[in-house]
């Protein structure tokens, strides 16, 4: 619709046009928003051509705003002449619109068909050049939606070797991106025949096809960790293949690179998939510890942070108790853990560990001292404590029994007791 309204025409600020006579009572109403500019205004060198397909636009404008999606496809119907047009320079914003307007009737369409769909992208791919790897990443996308991976698949590698003039930046930039969705494709049918191969065949035809996909999907992945960028999906396909093959070695290389490349922007998800495998292969605390440490130097609100400060407290060490305290008193500045008992037990266990020490009371002293003047009202008002007697009496008694070492000296009405009305 943003298209749509910007090819109709850019708003235009109408406050200078009021009348002189009542110009100051008009200055104090003018309206905040700008008002549109008038859409049927017929200009001089507007052809009956242009005229037909702008009244045309206006109508499946209308359409769409208020739903009408079989209304507004008669109409589209109509305006794709506009593809005609020779005109160079509306001639690409026009194959655009109509590219964007006619697949977004066609998801509110109830009776649109795939093959509906089809003969859209097939149509657009071959008016224009600029957009034909867009559209077909796109198609692919609506063809994998309707469980047609090898369509899919056929679109990506067609636009994967197509070529037209001198290579920009981006177009490079949108071809790498088709790969590693090719490669996702070779990932999902590289699953489906693992899952459908008998536990009890072992024929070496059939074990050969399956590596097939594996490595037509490991090769484009393996080029991805080339290209800085966010790649989520695409990593944990190439993990779970790598795992599957035994070749743990590589896996933890892909993701080490993946997370500690300083080429990459930061990304939590990277730490996350770390610890993970980490995890899942027994790695030592030592490991753990320090994957999530750097995690919580970008998320300390993670709910990872919870497996971090249950580590820090089982090494018994002072100084990782204390970590373990900063850390938990870190997810609680955030509301979403306001209410999770999990992390208000370990935080009494954390402070019960201190308190053994002589300096023990200190310590947390010295953590809340920024924390004093707005937490009691974050964790530690009548009404936290009646919502926490209504609905989970064990976090009431965790969180009083930590709210005079929290907050000493603060006037709080937070109490294990029931409350007189």
């Amino acid at each position: 619709m943003e298209a749509l309204d910007e090819h109709l025409g850019p708003p235009v600020d109408l406050g200078d046009e009021s009348d002189s006579s009542d110009n100051g009572s008009r200055k104090r109403h003018k309206p905040k928003l700008p008002l549109a500019k008038p859409m049927s205004v017929e200009t001089q060198t507007e052809s009956g051509f242009h005229k037909t397909c702008r009244i045309c636009l206006e109508h499946i404008r209308e359409a769409m705003l208020h739903h009408r999606w079989q209304e507004a496809a008669e109409y589209m119907a109509s305006y794709t002449q506009i593809l005609e047009d020779r005109n160079q320079v509306r001639a690409q914003p026009n194959k655009e619109l109509v590219w964007r307007i006619s697949t977004e009737i066609l998801h509110h369409l109830p009776n649109a068909t795939v093959k509906d769909y089809n003969i859209i992208y097939e149509r657009m791919k071959h008016s224009g050049v600029k957009h034909y790897l867009m559209i077909c990443l796109e198609h692919s996308f609506h063809l994998m939606l309707h469980d047609q991976i090898e369509g899919a698949k056929h679109q990506l590698s067609v636009a994967e070797s197509w070529r037209h003039g001198k290579e920009s930046v981006s177009q490079l930039q949108r071809i790498k991106l088709i790969q590693a969705y090719r490669s996702l494709l070779d990932y999902m049918i590289w699953c489906d025949k693992k899952s459908t191969l008998s536990k009890n065949s072992s024929f070496e035809s059939d074990n050969q096809g399956i590596h097939t996909f594996f490595r037509l999907a490991s090769t484009n992945l393996q080029e991805i960790l080339k290209n800085p960028g966010v790649w989520d999906p695409f990593i944990l396909c190439y993990v779970e293949m790598l795992e599957f093959y035994g070749d743990y070695e590589e896996a933890l290389k892909v993701l080490n690179s993946y997370a500690y490349d300083n080429s990459f922007p930061p990304n939590p998800n990277a730490h996350v998939y770390m610890y993970q495998f980490l995890k899942r292969h027994d790695s030592p605390e030592k490991k753990l510890m320090k994957v999530l440490k750097n995690l919580r130097l970008l998320v300390s609100s993670h709910e990872l942070m919870l497996d971090y400060s249950f580590l820090l407290l089982q090494s018994e060490k002072k100084s990782d108790t204390q970590k373990a305290l900063e850390v938990l008193l870190e997810m609680l500045d955030y509301a979403c853990w306001r209410s999770n008992l999990d992390v208000w037990k370990s935080l009494h266990a954390a402070i019960h560990q201190l308190l053994l020490h002589e300096d023990g009371e200190v310590v947390v002293h010295k953590q809340m001292v920024l924390r004093k003047d707005w937490w009691p009202a974050l964790h530690f008002t009548s009404f936290h404590a009646k919502k926490d007697r209504e609905e989970n009496t064990e976090l009431l008694e965790v969180k009083a029994s930590l709210a005079k070492i929290l907050c000493p000296g603060r006037p709080l009405r937070y109490t294990a007791e029931q409350m007189p009305t």
